[in-house]
């Protein structure tokens, strides 16, 4: 007997429950209320119902400020006289614990059919009620507050004019003094105050602070006032490095071993080895003990993004007189941890006098060049024991030669003051050594991408088996181009990962190509610009692609997918970092800080208004922070802004009055002592 039902009949249902169900899982595992699983990309056409307004849960609420920021306790101006850095007593960190590493992310985007897709679009400025802020206005009042709610922080206080310059890990001087050891620079390295002895004030810009210098004009001067210090000037004057000259500080572009220019030197790297490009296959770089970078300001005009570094040591402020430039530097030392960037990181990594002894401990500080250094990669070392014919350097020189021998480098060309190296594109080299040559492969167990207070290993990283990170596309291809590395990211999204890349990248470049046309951003002061929550990038990659003048410090939360092997991949630079503690920078070094959907996160882990008070002490005067959060987040942050002393509007994003979440923009304006 055949049966009645009707074949398409059955396929149609077959298909709608498949749909239904579909829906119903992304509805449940991409829920805002599930933390770095809201990254939404809207699309004006995918739904037919009205979208609601979620009503905050401070609505109609009396909040006590204490129960907001305590532990912080802040200070009423003007603020009573209280000690420096150096003669606070303050303690170890101790920050909340992240989520464990092996939970996969689930995050994406969904068509009409379910499945993740890169095909949406964003809505279009209104140009009648676009702000000067970026974002459209929301019919809302400009503290975006339900009217009834009521909330009462009192305004921060200024901290003492010696904390100008303070980095709190890194000033940390009680913990510094407690340290059973320093003999390996473990003073350089980050010891962060505890929870609630972080500082409660604003930080004071120093005496005579004036706006910037813009770029490009800053690569080769800046103020004096935003940085009097002459002890660069003094001791490396001789070196072409810096020079004063009345109310500015001036930079010829030499160096200790480049004192004709950083130009000349660069020109002299690439005659030595043809097959550094630099721009094509070179395009991100490691500058080690970097002085005041010029090595990186000027690889920038050849299409190379350098991640500057040096411990603020003896020579202090070399990092604050590079981001002042407007060049990409951080405060980063080689000492007993893993520098915060991943496996396979970067093309060419360069060391120009950095007064590192790399063949100490087993070799165990070029190790974590190794480590960084990307498959094929190049190790460019200028320093005496390259070119000097003294027995004690000679004796360096060996050391290091049979060093990288063993780490299965290949030794180039040796050409004046300047030797190089290369790294092995595989793992054929190191599974030919004899056995027991040393230092022995890591154990496969050991993550070389887990980099947050991890101590460094006297074991080489191997290489992927798969070849993941060896072959990334030349620039500028591979600024859009997803990575292999894409596929290791521990999200849920196996099979769509390449789509959730390539929809991220169109997000953001719609919104940031609206802000261009309506809002003439190639015109503002844009050049040092930090994402708090980086994603795969698409942000820094949208500067780009809209030819903005300005180079992006991508910062990956440890409360998330570690995502900082594709941004590398991308020619991007970035950083690991848990945004319950301060960043390893200088007051003052960003114009623009960019947050999405990062605090209402971190709020389940930290305190919000110490990671807001942490902004306002890396952000410029006259800099602005963009905060993209929910309705409820945004309540609370408009009046922690207000205690900062930030101007605060809260406007509709591209997406309409109608989208769960609001774009925070808060202006930071000079405030005097």
């Amino acid at each position: 007997m055949k049966s009645s039902i009707n074949p398409d009949f059955l396929l149609k249902t077959t298909a709608f429950l498949f749909v239904a169900v579909t829906f119903f899982y992304f509805g449940k595992h991409w829920s805002p209320s599930d933390g770095y699983n809201h990254l939404i990309f809207f699309s004006s056409s995918s739904s037919s119902t009205t979208p609601q307004i979620s009503i905050s849960p401070n609505f109609n609420q009396s909040l006590n400020h204490s129960t907001l920021i305590d532990p912080i306790k802040t200070l009423e101006p003007p603020p009573s006289p209280s000690p420096s850095p150096s003669q606070q007593t303050l303690v170890p960190p101790s920050s909340p614990s992240p989520p464990p590493p092996d939970s996969a992310k689930k995050f994406g985007i969904v068509n009409d059919e379910g499945t993740m897709s890169e095909e949406f679009e964003i809505g279009e400025f209104d140009l009648e009620t676009v702000g000067d802020d970026g974002v459209n206005e929301a019919p809302i009042q400009d503290s975006a507050m339900p009217r009834d709610t009521k909330f009462a922080i009192k305004r921060f206080g200024f901290c003492p004019r010696g904390m100008s310059e303070y980095i709190p890990c890194l000033d940390n001087a009680e913990a510094i003094r407690n340290l059973e050891s320093t003999e390996k620079g473990e003073r350089f390295e980050r010891h962060c105050p505890s929870q609630g002895n972080g500082f409660n004030c604003l930080v004071p810009p120093p005496k005579g602070y004036r706006p910037p210098i813009p770029w490009p004009k800053s690569r080769d001067e800046v103020w004096y006032s935003n940085v009097p210090h002459t002890r660069l000037v003094d001791d490396k004057g001789g070196q072409n490095w810096i020079s004063r000259d009345k109310d500015k500080f001036k930079f010829p572009g030499g160096g200790t071993q480049f004192i004709h220019g950083a130009d000349q030197y660069l020109d002299h790297i690439s005659k030595m080895v043809p097959e550094i490009t630099f721009g094509q296959h070179i395009r991100v770089a490691l500058d080690v003990g970097c002085g005041v970078a010029s090595f990186g300001a000027y690889l920038l005009s050849r299409n190379v993004i350098t991640m500057s570094v040096a411990p603020k040591d003896v020579h202090e402020n070399q990092i604050q007189f590079a981001l002042e430039r407007g060049v990409p530097a951080m405060v980063s030392a080689f000492a007993t941890r893993r520098l915060l960037y991943p496996s396979q990181a970067f093309d060419l990594i360069h060391c120009s006098r950095c007064r590192i002894n790399w063949t100490r401990d087993d070799g165990i500080l070029l190790l974590e060049v190794n480590r960084m250094l990307r498959a094929g990669g190049y190790f460019v070392w200028a320093a005496q024991p390259v070119y000097k014919h003294e027995e004690a350097l000679e004796e360096q020189w060996e050391e290091m030669v049979n060093l990288t021998t063993r780490l299965c480098w290949k030794f180039l060309k040796k050409d004046g003051y300047v030797a190089i190296w290369q790294k092995p594109s595989d793992n054929s080299c190191y599974l030919n050594r004899e056995a027991g040559t040393k230092p022995p492969l890591c154990d496969p167990s050991d993550d070389p991408d887990n980099v947050w207070y991890v101590n460094l290993k006297a074991c080489i990283s191997p290489l992927p088996e798969n070849g993941y990170g060896a072959n990334v596309t030349r620039w500028p291809e591979r600024l859009q181009t997803p990575p292999d590395r894409l596929q290791s990211i521990k999200i849920d999204a196996f099979i769509s990962r390449k789509e959730l890349f390539k929809a991220e990248s169109k997000y953001w470049n719609e919104i940031i190509g609206g802000y261009v046309r309506a809002l003439h951003w190639k015109k503002m002061r844009l050049r040092n610009v930090l994402d708090m929550r980086a994603g795969f990038g698409g942000f820094a990659a949208a500067l780009i692609d809209q030819k903005l003048d300005s180079w992006v410090m991508n910062v990956v939360p440890i409360s998330g997918p570690n995502t900082l092997p594709v941004i590398y991949d991308r020619g991007l630079i970035g950083v690991m970092h848990d945004w319950c503690e301060p960043f390893d920078t200088y007051p003052r070094t960003y114009d623009l800080l960019h947050a999405a959907n990062l605090l209402s996160v971190e709020k389940k882990r930290c305190n919000v208004a110490s990671i807001m008070l942490e902004m306002d002490r890396i952000l410029r005067p006259g800099g602005r922070a963009y905060i993209r959060d929910s309705l409820a987040m945004v309540d609370e942050l408009v009046e922690i802004g207000k205690a900062i002393g930030w101007h605060v509007t809260v406007r509709d994003t591209s997406e309409g009055p109608h989208a769960s979440y609001r774009v925070l923009v808060c202006d930071k304006h000079l405030l005097r002592v």
